[in-house]
């Protein structure tokens, strides 16, 4: 099978049309992460699935202020950075037999 030029151009351009519309689909979907000072913000659902934890655990990692948390009208955030500290924080230490 074989194409003539115009054939190729043809769908070339409309290549180039289907990644120019994903480009700007990811800097949209990129422009909706929360951003505070150029660090990410997480809601409940992210850190959910991050930590494999439930709704509970980490109510109460709120209220033990193991995780520090930030509202903004009225919805919970948190720093990934201090996500990935609570991490570091409950490794234990290898354990050698």
């Amino acid at each position: 099978m074989s194409i003539n030029r115009l054939e190729f151009l043809s769908w070339m351009k409309r290549l180039t049309t289907r990644l120019d519309s994903l480009n700007e689909n990811i800097s949209k979907l990129q422009l909706q992460t929360l951003n505070v000072d150029g660090e990410e913000l997480l809601d409940n659902q992210d850190v959910l699935q991050i930590l494999k934890i439930s709704y509970r655990t980490l109510q109460r990692y709120r209220s033990e202020k193991k995780l520090p948390y930030y509202k903004l009208k009225g919805k919970i955030y948190y720093k990934l950075s201090d996500v990935e500290k609570l991490l570091r924080d409950c490794f234990s230490r290898p354990i050698n037999d």
